[in-house]
């Protein structure tokens, strides 16, 4: 628990560091805060913020910067957005993957970071499934979607199945499943599953499971714009190792696609800081996301990926009013 003193000085400190992108010392402290305190009380509380893991020196004698777990602090409890004025275009509904492309354009050109949207989700339904077993505990699943599109998938399982059990296992899925959507089949399994033998059963979740992640990640995910911004961030030109990582995560659509997708789970802004989880995986990066609707469900997300050291209220109203945008724009046809 910090007290008010402590609060006001970390919160300065963050806004100071990332205004000007330099460690900040007790003296700049002492004037961005407004406090009438002596430089020997600012470095005393500057030690006890540091002991907290809440900010850090970068080098012996220097001022301190914010780490995640403090930029985290700011964030949640600290953070007051003031209403800028943002230009708010409008996105044309006509063609849903240009209003997507669009989208990540405006995040990219409003932000001066990068943009990402995770395109809208078809609703992932099968229309045939069918289990292999390959060794012990191992077992391909085959699932046909509606459109004919093939994928497989190896699922490792607890029990080893013979292969008798697998054909019972898929004869039961196309006879009562087929043609609906895996969320539909993985809330009836929950209610049927005291019905099926266990064995079966848990092989049943875990194709259901398999399944949704292969019709999921079969589309166009996600739409990248602006990642050339990050070599004009001075974070990143000092330390080519982080921008190589940076770059690495944007190519890897997979594991951005599961990011975006957790982010997808909560209404309204989320912020990721690089460094405080395995969720942003690049210690110098941030994630502004938000969700988009299409007529009231949740499709997608879109969100700013930029430095730790970017200007929070500014970009939770940049991903605020362009996920209403897109909402409204792919809503109204």
């Amino acid at each position: 628990m910090l007290d008010d003193r402590a609060k006001l000085l970390l919160k300065a400190l963050v806004e100071r560091y990332i205004a000007d992108g330099q460690p900040v010392g007790s003296r700049t402290l002492s004037r961005a805060a407004g406090l009438e305190l002596s430089p020997a009380t600012i470095r005393n509380v500057m030690a006890d913020l540091e002991d907290l893991g809440l900010i850090a020196s970068p080098h012996t004698s220097a001022g301190r910067i914010p780490t995640a777990r403090g930029y985290r602090l700011f964030v949640d409890t600290m953070l007051t957005a003031e209403r800028a004025e943002l230009p708010a275009p409008h996105l044309a509904a006509d063609q849903p993957q240009k209003v997507i492309a669009n989208a990540a354009q405006m995040l990219s050109s409003l932000s001066q970071f990068v943009g990402v949207v995770m395109a809208p989700r078809r609703t992932s339904v099968f229309r045939h499934i069918e289990f292999l077993r390959l060794s012990e505990r191992r077992v391909l699943v085959i699932i046909v979607s509606p459109e004919g599109d093939v994928q497989n998938r190896v699922i490792f399982t607890e029990t080893d199945y013979a292969q008798s059990q697998l054909v019972e296992a898929a004869n039961i899925l196309n006879a009562h499943y087929a043609g609906l959507a895996i969320e539909q089949v993985r809330e009836r399994l929950k209610h049927e599953v005291e019905a099926l033998q266990s064995e079966i059963a848990a092989l049943m979740q875990a194709a259901v499971n398999a399944s949704s992640e292969a019709l999921t990640l079969s589309q166009d995910d996600v739409v990248i714009s602006g990642e050339r911004n990050l070599l004009a961030i001075t974070d990143f030109s000092s330390d080519m190792g982080q921008l190589r990582r940076a770059f690495e995560l944007f190519e890897q659509k997979t594991q951005l696609m599961r990011l975006l997708d957790i982010s997808s789970q909560a209404a309204g802004v989320r912020i990721y800081i690089g460094g405080e989880s395995q969720i942003v995986p690049v210690e110098e990066l941030s994630v502004v996301s938000a969700p988009y609707t299409v007529d009231g469900q949740i499709v997608g997300t879109l969100g700013v990926i930029g430095p730790t050291r970017m200007p929070y209220d500014r970009m939770i109203q940049i991903v605020d009013i362009t996920s209403k945008l897109v909402s409204n724009a792919l809503s109204y046809k």
